[in-house]
């Protein structure tokens, strides 16, 4: 009885959060708005908890001088219920003009706590290949050097150890359920177009008639790009974004390799190179997607984690924004980085480029 209730009340926010006009609850600036012409915030919408929205702060500005605003899709990490990784990214990307539905409710991040949180994964993932990291409040980082790696090593056998005699103690006490922490379904980045569909269409919504609904993108970070991969299918999405990401022979978060028979916009693969787990899972995708898909596959020497801790989220937003300046916007200047050789090796003479179906 009680799971039906629970079922009936999720059912009853679900239909009335569809209905309900948009309401800016929460707003956070991050790393000064970004770069772009159109300083961008954070938002926290009552009628759209699950989601954070990265937008021009004066939205009704930019539609006036530019038009209706292109929107992005976006699904995280790890498929996690948190789009922290790449809030200084998406803020960055939003003030070039977008408006961007991330997956995980909205929280706030000051910069300080961003980058001390970074500062660990930074130096644990740390690729060979890039000696040097310059986080975004100009710290430098070094890997960790031998001494502290045997130390944690230590500690993980320490911890261990301490785990084993703790069950062998307990081996006959009733056994305590372990709780799966949530993790997000790939029907969210839908979920979520569908939401800002139904506020593009009522006139009490604070996004009324501003929101270019016929160029839509879709983007993820490694587990989120197969998220991705599994909704690609949808007709309203007009070209994705696969970063450090690829679904090779797994099959992940409703998506597999036969997902890719699917596709049917331009696509844009970027990977941290060798460093990055998912280097060999984009490669099997590129040798997968149809003759018809256009597609752009980009090796970076940054990792797994690109440069998402960098100023402004560094070289990976750069990529992230020209493609969608390219792909949504017509600007064809920003093809260049991704068609032009002599644009490429002298702007990112370390990275691979390869391109086919164009």
């Amino acid at each position: 009885m009680k799971v039906k209730n629970m079922l009936t009340a999720v059912v009853a926010f679900a239909l009335t959060a569809s209905f309900c006009a948009a309401q800016t609850e929460q707003t956070q600036v991050i790393e000064g708005g970004g770069t772009g012409a159109w300083k961008s915030v954070a938002v926290g919408d009552k009628s759209l908890p699950t989601h954070t929205i990265y937008r021009p702060e004066n939205l009704k500005a930019y539609v006036e001088q530019n038009g209706k605003i292109p929107v992005l899709l976006y699904a995280n990490g790890a498929c996690a219920n948190n789009n922290l990784e790449m809030s200084r990214l998406l803020s960055e990307v939003a003030s070039h003009g977008y408006f961007i539905l991330a997956i995980g409710p909205y929280q706030d991040m000051p910069d300080e706590a961003f980058y001390n949180q970074w500062k660990g994964v930074v130096r644990g993932w740390y690729p060979e290949t890039k000696p040097i990291a310059i986080m975004g409040n100009g710290e430098r980082l070094t890997p960790y050097t031998e001494a502290e790696l045997a130390t944690q090593a230590a500690e993980r056998e320490a911890a261990q150890k301490a785990a084993a005699a703790a069950a062998k103690k307990n081996k006959n006490k009733k056994p305590v359920v372990q709780v799966e922490p949530f993790h997000t379904y790939a029907r969210q980045l839908l979920e979520a177009l569908d939401w800002l569909t139904d506020q593009n269409g009522n006139d009490e919504s604070e996004y009324y008639h501003l929101i270019d609904l016929e160029h839509v993108a879709a983007m993820g970070q490694s587990c989120g790009g197969a998220q991705v991969l599994g909704v690609a299918h949808d007709p309203r999405i007009k070209t994705c974004m696969i970063f450090n990401s690829g679904i090779g022979e797994m099959a992940m978060s409703g998506a597999s390799k036969k997902s890719l028979a699917n596709l049917h916009t331009p696509m844009l693969y970027i990977n941290g190179g060798t460093a990055d787990v998912a280097y060999n899972n984009a490669n099997g995708d590129w040798g997968r997607i149809a003759d018809c898909i256009p597609v752009v596959k980009i090796s970076t020497l940054d990792g797994h984690h690109g440069t998402y801790y960098e100023k402004n989220a560094g070289a990976f937003a750069v990529v992230a924004r020209m493609w969608l300046n390219w792909q949504l916007k017509g600007i064809i200047g920003d093809s260049a980085l991704f068609m032009n050789d002599e644009y490429e090796k002298t702007f990112y003479p370390e990275w691979t480029f390869e391109r086919k179906n164009w």
